[in-house]
């Protein structure tokens, strides 16, 4: 039985560059203030988390959440704030932890981290690392920052840079740990280690139907058990826009969805994207775009489905969306969608029998 009254809600956003009231594509500061404000709103409409990506691409802004964060936590007062995700294999988990420790501090305690592999490359080169180290650099920064986590002197040893002897690092957060989860994408490696470690899950849902990460979800606590580790609730996010109508989303989300999907997926080998398929996503997938009773309906579905304890909506996933349409989108997923989720997860499922 799920708790509605505990389910977290957030947005993701990876500082997608929005059109001004002239159609007019915003330059990358203008997005990140864009960001910023977009939190603001969230805060103010009870959202219960934003977490920030890490890219490294022209159709990106942010390229350092922390940082985007930290102005963030200035100008909010209760969001939590979160990576979604830090790219740990090209970065330096002492430096990570330092960051999101300072986050910490300047949020009161709200800072969450969300470390991951990225769903591109780009920072490797940029940064200096090899791809053919892509696993070991991630077992071993992930490795390190677990330790890092206790807040004690570090003695570690690995391949992929400097040993650490007797380390301590600064500074310390006020609670004593800074929470943790995995951003996966459907790797059952992936999950097992995230249990190995105690970490939250976060399951990167893009494309399909959302039942197909049951079996992770399971795999994810089952793993815990064995290792004896705490199984946290797992999260989702998903991209979605919400409108005053069914219509309106679509037309506002289809057009910059297409162009990101298109040249993603010209690096990947895949076909353009038919409308077809857009609509399907819609209908049966992990596109949550449409009106406040279509999205709240369709997240209640898919935390039913999959039992998750946090769902994050990726607002700005389509990229070139009008900004005052994200902001719209916010404010309704926030005073609409949210306390609708909760009201349709409250009900007995369809089906349930009459107590």
């Amino acid at each position: 039985m799920i708790d509605a009254g505990r389910l977290q809600f957030g947005i993701d956003s990876f500082g997608d560059l929005p059109r001004d009231g002239r159609a007019k594509v915003v330059s990358h500061a203008e997005a990140i203030r864009a960001t910023v404000a977009e939190a603001v709103l969230a805060d103010q409409v009870g959202i219960d988390v934003v977490a920030l990506g890490e890219h490294h691409r022209p159709e990106y802004a942010i390229s350092s959440p922390e940082t985007v964060l930290a102005g963030i936590a200035t100008a909010t007062e209760r969001i939590r704030l979160a990576s979604g995700v830090t790219v740990l294999s090209s970065d330096d988990p002492v430096r990570v932890f330092q960051r999101f420790a300072t986050v910490d501090a300047l949020s009161g305690g709200r800072a969450e981290v969300v470390l991951g592999r990225g769903s591109f490359t780009e920072s490797f080169p940029l940064f200096g690392f090899d791809l053919e180290d892509y696993d070991v650099l991630f077992e071993e920064e992930i490795d390190l920052f677990s330790r890092l986590l206790d807040e004690e002197p570090v003695t570690w040893e690995g391949t992929t840079r400097a040993p650490l002897r007797a380390a301590d690092v600064y500074p310390k957060t006020e609670s004593g740990r800074l929470t943790t989860w995995v951003g996966v994408g459907g790797s059952p490696e992936s999950v097992v280690r995230t249990a190995r470690y105690g970490f939250g899950l976060m399951l990167a849902v893009i494309g399909g139907p959302p039942d197909r990460f049951a079996p992770y979800v399971d795999l994810y606590r089952r793993a815990a058990e064995e290792f004896g580790t705490l199984a946290h609730p797992v999260g989702m996010h998903s991209p979605g826009l919400v409108a005053a109508t069914d219509e309106e989303a679509r037309e506002l989300f289809h057009p910059g969805y297409q162009v990101i999907r298109d040249r993603i997926g010209a690096q990947r080998g895949w076909p353009p994207l038919r409308r077809s398929e857009f609509e399907a996503e819609i209908a049966s997938g992990s596109l949550y775009v449409g009106s406040v009773e279509t999205v709240a309906r369709k997240i209640a579905a898919a935390v039913r489905t999959l039992g998750v304890g946090r769902f994050d909506m990726v607002y700005s996933a389509a990229g070139t969306v009008y900004a005052d349409a994200r902001l719209r989108s916010v404010e309704l997923y926030g005073t609409q969608v949210v306390p609708r989720v909760r009201e349709l997860l409250a009900e007995a499922p369809a089906g349930a029998a009459a107590s």
